[in-house]
Formats: C-alpha cells, sequence, structure tokens
C-alpha cells in the first residue's frame, strides 16, 4: 500500500480501487470471461519499460486499460502515442482524466480511451507495444491475439507485449512470439515481454 500512495503522488494520478465487476454485471454487462480489476504495481511496469529500447517507444496499447495506470506510466518513459481499451464506461472515464493529468506533465503525448469489447477492437497498424495484465481468460485471450496476428499480417512490425501475469503466454509463445524477458517475485508479481520480429 505505501508503495502504492507513493506512486500515485509521483505520477500525479488516481489508479487504485476496488473491483466494479459486479457493478457491470448488475448493468447487463457480460463479464463471464473478464478478471478482477488491479492495476499493476508501479515497481513492475517501470523495471519491464525500462527493458524496451526508445527506438521501439512509439505506441502503447493497453487492452483492457482499467484506470489508465499502464498508459500514464508508459508516457514517462518515453511512449508518445498511448491508446486504452476497456468494457467498463466508469474505468474508461477514470483512465481519461488520469491521462489529461499526464497530458498536464507531458504535454507532447496524444492518447485515446475507446470503451469497447476486446474482441471487437482493431490493433492500430502503428502499434509497438501492447500491455496486458491478464485481462481475461483464454477464450477471449485467443480472439484477441487473432486480432494482434492479423494486424501483424497486413502491416509487419516488431512488436512487443507487455504481460503482466502472464497465464496464457504460452498461446504467444506458439505463434512466433519469443519471450525476451521475465521477471517474478511473487504470486501476482510477474511479467514478461514477449517480442514478435517479422
Amino acid at each position: 500500500m505505501r508503495q502504492e500512495i507513493k506512486g500515485e503522488k509521483k505520477y500525479g494520478i488516481n489508479t487504485t480501487g476496488a473491483d466494479e465487476l459486479k457493478k457491470l454485471q448488475r448493468s447487463g454487462v457480460d463479464i463471464s470471461h473478464a478478471t478482477i480489476y488491479m492495476p499493476v504495481s508501479y515497481s513492475l511496469i517501470e523495471k519491464t519499460l525500462e527493458q524496451i529500447e526508445p527506438s521501439q517507444k512509439k505506441h502503447f496499447l493497453d487492452i483492457g486499460c482499467g484506470k489508465g495506470r499502464a498508459m500514464c506510466v508508459a508516457a514517462h518513459y518515453g511512449f508518445n502515442q498511448l491508446t486504452g481499451i476497456d468494457f467498463s464506461d466508469k474505468l474508461c472515464e477514470a483512465a481519461t482524466v488520469n491521462l489529461q493529468a499526464t497530458k498536464l506533465q507531458i504535454p507532447a503525448i496524444n492518447f485515446t480511451v475507446i470503451n469497447q469489447d476486446a474482441v471487437t477492437a482493431e490493433v492500430p497498424k502503428d502499434t509497438d507495444c501492447i500491455f496486458l495484465f491478464n485481462p481475461f481468460d483464454e477464450v477471449v485471450m485467443k480472439k484477441v491475439l487473432s486480432n494482434i496476428i492479423k494486424s501483424l499480417e497486413v502491416f509487419p512490425r516488431q512488436l512487443n507485449i507487455i504481460y503482466s501475469n502472464p497465464l496464457q503466454k504460452n498461446l504467444f509463445t506458439a505463434n512466433n512470439f519469443e519471450e525476451v524477458y521475465h521477471s517474478k517475485t511473487l504470486q501476482y508479481f510477474e511479467i514478461s515481454i514477449l517480442s514478435y520480429r517479422y
């Protein structure tokens, strides 16, 4: 908790909070394949972003972006184009507020937050880094991976996947992604970088 408070103050954002899946379910949203809202730890995402070369930091896409923590931190680590996708309109609103605060600190960034189901979301053609914090189960991940592969086939490029709590990592390694970085300290403090090179 101390680290969380320190991180929130450091970046000037508000990304902590309780899971709201039950609220979404009551409003008619299908949450059967979703996982609880849990932002990545500041130290873990910072350490991982340091592993990516500056030349590979252009467009950061967060699928299941929650309140936008990973995007805000990515902006401080060199990404100037940021896109977040989440099926919760409330989380999208919170992410927008946090990114607006980040833009006051880093005016050069551009960001977009999209309230959409990950299954139907397109991967922007210039995306060179995608962040996932185990946002959904294998059923949805297979469909999301298919969208990623389609984007790479149409627009061949190097792409890094930062995957926190990587429960479906094998889906990526079976599709020409190579694990180039891995760190694990506690049960929920595991992260990988999976790189696709055309």
